[in-house]
């Protein structure tokens, strides 16, 4: 596999400027993942981050020993042993145990259907931002770095590998009361009140008002948005996953069950993906001047151009797509800020 490589926007001033093509942003590559391989084409497989730890397969030996439940949830195929990924349990088992294993954290659980995240692609997310605020140089570490994670949900998995990679400290917000009494638990049970703290948004359709207080400053923002614009079109994401996996995997009464859950919240909302990125875009302007860098996951590629010229309408200084690949899926999130680096290098010291 290749090294990852991370795609930098020019500033762009205005609308115009807004639809400059891909082909114009800078290109940055990091250093070779170890072990990379090509395919029988010559053509080289998109890789993880360069410091993401899930480099290649699972060692489920040790992932056992770690957390002997493990053992229960593994399928013989033709490849070797693996996880039944179709199975939501054993999802959440090698999720428990990754987490147990890679950053030390020695309770994770969820009230059931509620979404199980992949933790690489999660920790790819978590990696590219500590490239974003490292402005070309090393990331930065410690407990002054403040982020802000918008629909933190039950699983609490983007404060959990955040504070254990880099020592940051996290405020995580979401509009589903039982999920954060779920993440409550999480934090509470590995002892990290003092870094991850949990609010409700008590309005549905805010982001950032009546989370982020008068006073607050943050180096970032991140937000793994619901990306489906209905029920019915949630579904038929779920049936469609499921036929990949091998159709494995149905709930009673004929519904998808699908391996990594979610609830209704956590899945769509109205207008979808591409209208809650509008909405996050209008509202970060509110909080220009207290943000370093606004980020989102944004799963739909067709959605980059709408997103990039309303970033530019909104008057945004920088904009950044940082690209984010496992295996044969892609991904990617994308950054604004409406500072110069000065300020935002600033806000890398929290004022509580």
């Amino acid at each position: 596999m290749p090294p990852r490589r991370v795609a930098r926007a020019r500033p762009w001033a205005d609308a115009r400027a807004a639809l400059v093509s891909n082909a114009r942003m800078r290109s940055r590559t990091p250093r070779p993942v170890p072990g990379a391989a090509a395919t029988r084409k010559g053509t080289a497989q998109p890789a993880l981050h360069p410091r993401n730890r899930h480099q290649g397969r699972y060692d489920l030996g040790r992932l056992v020993r770690v957390h002997p439940p493990l053992a229960a949830w593994l399928v013989q195929t033709p490849a070797g042993r693996s996880v039944d990924f179709a199975n939501p349990s054993a999802v959440r088992e090698l999720n428990r145990a990754l987490l147990k294993a890679d950053y030390g954290i020695t309770y994770w659980d969820l009230p059931p259907d509620y979404l199980c995240p992949p933790i690489p692609g999660r920790a790819d997310y978590i990696h590219g931002l500590a490239d974003l605020l490292g402005e070309d140089g090393e990331p930065p570490r410690g407990p002054s770095v403040r982020v802000l994670d918008v629909g933190v949900g039950a699983n609490t998995i983007y404060p959990l590998l955040g504070h254990a990679e880099y020592g940051w400290r996290f405020v995580g917000s979401d509009i589903d009361a039982r999920a954060l009494r779920a993440a409550r638990s999480t934090v509470q049970a590995n002892g990290l009140q003092a870094v991850i703290e949990l609010r409700l948004q008590g309005r549905r359709e805010q982001l950032f008002k009546g989370v982020i207080q008068p006073s607050e400053r943050f180096a970032a923002t991140l937000c793994n948005p619901p990306f489906h614009a209905s029920a019915a079109e949630a579904a038929q994401g779920s049936l469609r996953k499921l036929h990949n996996l091998g159709g494995r995997g149905t709930a009673a009464r004929g519904r998808p069950q699908l391996n990594f859950g979610g609830r209704a919240n956590e899945l769509w909302c109205k207008g979808g993906e591409a209208g809650f990125l509008r909405r996050m875009v209008a509202e970060s302007t509110e909080f220009a001047a207290r943000v370093g860098w606004f980020t989102s996951l944004v799963a739909r590629a067709e959605h980059l151009r709408p997103l990039r010229e309303e970033l530019a309408r909104a008057g945004a200084l920088e904009v950044r797509e940082v690209a984010m690949a496992q295996g044969s899926k892609r991904s990617r999130f994308v950054a604004w800020s409406f500072l110069p680096a000065a300020r935002r290098k600033a806000l890398l010291q929290a004022q509580d």
